[in-house]
């Protein structure tokens, strides 16, 4: 293959898996510097979104608008890691986020609600939190992990059913993340109706192809691709 071929190619498969990327930090022990880091990094490589904790969605919202001045977007995450919390906090921690300026809401399910079969549960949840999202895309975790595949295609329909924007596969806190099977498994179940989020461990450019190969749209990413 023409040298100038092969340059232009690794450039288009840069430039794809780049505006797929939410560049990921939700560390506990992330400080302003590196949040910052986080934004200016996204910046350079051209990333969709960064996502942050709840707390951090207005630091960061206010640096990219003064520093940046860009269309990078925000995403927060809510319920995170567990899914644990109860509908009434997720409803505010969703409308909290909003208003510091989040453009993306990534929220987990009850885990362990879905775990009992208890899909009415999940479904109302998912419901009252995309009601106050509005127009803001919700991207639902309901970490594969846990669940057997005809679990993940029962959880993937409710998100079909509730219209969420995407089905996310992982938080990256679980026992394990993201897989091409996984991924193609809610893909072709979804297809459509949602779009899909690859993340958890994903950590090489060769490993993000696959994924979007499978079926991923967007990529949650903690380390540099």
């Amino acid at each position: 293959m023409n040298k100038n071929v092969e340059q232009n190619r690794a450039e288009e498969i840069k430039s794809k898996i780049n505006s797929c990327i939410d560049f990921t930090l939700l560390d506990a022990r992330a400080t302003a510097s590196d949040l910052e880091r986080l934004c200016d990094v996204a910046y350079k490589n051209e990333y969709y979104a960064v996502c942050v904790n709840p707390c951090n969605v207005a630091y960061v919202k206010g640096y990219i608008l003064k520093n940046l001045n860009n269309s990078l977007k925000v995403a927060a995450v809510v319920g995170f890691p567990l899914g644990a919390n109860s509908t009434n906090i997720k409803c505010q921690e969703t409308r909290e986020c909003l208003a510091d300026g989040a453009d993306e809401i990534d929220v987990v399910i009850n885990i362990g609600k879905a775990k009992e079969g208890k899909f009415d549960y999940i479904k109302n949840e998912l419901k009252k939190i995309k009601k106050i999202a509005k127009n803001n895309v919700v991207k639902v975790i309901i970490e594969t992990c846990y669940f057997d595949k005809n679990e993940i295609i029962k959880l993937s329909k409710i998100c079909m059913q509730v219209k969420a924007d995407y089905v996310k596969t992982s938080t990256g806190f679980g026992t394990a993340g993201a897989t091409a099977e996984n991924v193609k498994l809610i893909y072709d179940t979804v297809k459509g109706v949602c779009k899909v989020k690859a993340a958890g461990g994903i950590r090489g450019r060769e490993q993000a192809m696959l994924m979007i190969s499978a079926g991923a749209d967007r990529l949650g990413c903690s380390h540099i691709i």
